[in-house]
């Protein structure tokens, strides 16, 4: 069997079930084990005066650990990789967490503010209605990129090998691979290889939803992508936002501090609510449908 044919299988089997709570509560889930390596490298080696190249060694081990155990875990069968690919795909989890935003922020905005808190890093104690749905669209914008697509695509390329390894460079990079005294050298080799490794799904997962949303300015999207501070997220965020017309990005506060970011779409509505979210949930099942289908066009052509 193809590996679009098992990816069809995996990407239907997520979108049923998910994470079941009564599977990961009684065992560890596989990006729990991932964060775990990352740490005990974190642990190891980001110390002493060559951080740069002992991030970089990190990322040698990282890739050949994924290699390596994509491979072991492909010879139990299709059967195996089907359900392994299923669990590193996050589409109904996804799904799930940005809806939780929505139906928080109907009930109240300290609701609100509570359940975006778990899906982004920026502050959110100030954050009024429209801060809080523009948080949750561009966290659903980055991360169909993020958590389905681009993992989606990796097996595409090299079965569970490439998802594994995908998926612990992405987590990697979600771990150290920020601009402080800490990772500034340590976290810079995992970074750049994540941005490499999402420079195809992320512009794939923009024409997707450009496609899903009717967005014929593509033009406008690509020059809108070049305003993120992101090399990759800004595009799925550029296309999400001329789909729904509204405005994403622009200024935000980490750490007590605000941050002038550009905005996405400036000429957007910036005005949001609840109903933004539903439409942005909407827009993220039109997309995985077109990327299911575009799955199919491969099984039928190869």
């Amino acid at each position: 069997m193809s590996l679009a044919a098992l990816l069809i299988f995996a990407l239907l089997l997520d979108a049923l079930f998910g994470e079941p709570a009564w599977l990961w509560s009684r065992l560890p889930h596989p990006a729990v084990l991932m964060g775990r390596l990352v740490g005990a490298l974190d642990r190891r080696l980001n110390t002493g005066d060559s951080r740069g190249a002992a991030g970089a060694l990190a990322v040698v081990i990282l890739v050949v650990s994924g290699l390596g155990a994509g491979f072991l875990l492909s010879l139990a069968g299709p059967l195996a990789e089907v359900i392994i690919a299923a669990i590193l795909l996050a589409q109904r989890s996804l799904v799930q967490h940005v809806s939780a935003v929505s139906a928080a922020l109907r009930s109240s905005r300290d609701e609100g503010r509570a359940a975006v808190s778990m899906i982004v890093s920026r502050d959110t104690s100030a954050m009024d209605d429209s801060a809080i749905a523009r948080s949750a669209i561009e966290s659903a914008a980055e991360n169909l990129s993020d958590g389905v697509i681009a993992p989606a695509f990796w097996f595409l390329i090299g079965g569970l090998p490439g998802i594994v390894t995908y998926k612990l460079i992405n987590t990697a990079d979600s771990m150290i691979g920020y601009r402080t005294e800490k990772y500034e050298a340590f976290g810079r080799a995992a970074a750049r290889l994540d941005d490499l490794m999402n420079l195809i799904p992320a512009r794939l997962t923009a024409l997707l939803l450009a496609l899903a949303g009717r967005v014929t300015d593509l033009h406008g999207v690509r020059a809108d992508a070049g305003l993120h501070r992101s090399p990759n997220a800004g595009w799925p965020e550029a296309a999400l936002s001329r789909a729904l017309g509204i405005a994403l990005s622009g200024p935000r506060t980490y750490d007590g501090r605000m941050q002038d970011f550009a905005f996405v779409n400036e000429n957007g509505r910036r005005a949001l609510s609840d109903v933004d979210i539903d439409a942005a949930i909407a827009m993220l099942w039109r997309a995985w449908g077109l990327f299911l289908a575009l799955c199919f066009v491969f099984v039928i052509l190869f």
